[in-house]
């Protein structure tokens, strides 16, 4: 059963999960995407795929691990948030051109979603990064 086609439009939608790879929270997130009714824009999808990949990377490659990644939409917004055990709240550094140390997911995370936040998580240590972006 399509969770989707049957939920009330005021309702929002949830997926949560605790994924070990950027591949397995891409994959989680295309699922999730592919339950809306209706349908985001191939746009949308692609914006909230980055947004995902680079968040989960984030975390993995900062705080050694993701303990939740948690999608949710409503008729007007989709929210990404990632939870990792670090209290530490990202920097903003200079890129890396030469491609060794990066520093340009921060910068794209802020520029693709419409807000971002960084709170402590509802339980435990560590803290949550919320992006969204229109539906």
């Amino acid at each position: 059963m399509n969770l989707a086609e049957n939920a009330p439009t005021d309702h929002p939608l949830e997926c949560t999960c605790r994924p070990l790879r950027a591949a397995q929270a891409r994959d989680a997130a295309c699922g999730f995407l592919a339950d809306l009714n209706p349908p985001p824009p191939e746009s949308t999808v692609q914006n909230v795929l980055l947004l995902v990949s680079e968040l989960v990377t984030n975390a993995l490659r900062h705080a050694g691990a993701v303990t939740a990644l948690n999608l949710r939409a409503d008729r007007h917004l989709i929210q990404v948030t990632v939870e990792d055990p670090s209290p530490a709240h990202p920097q903003d550094r200079s890129p890396d051109l030469s491609g060794r140390t990066g520093g340009f997911g921060w910068p794209l995370i802020q520029r693709l979603a419409h807000s971002v936040t960084v709170v402590q998580p509802r339980f435990g240590p560590g803290k949550a990064i919320i992006a969204a972006l229109p539906r």
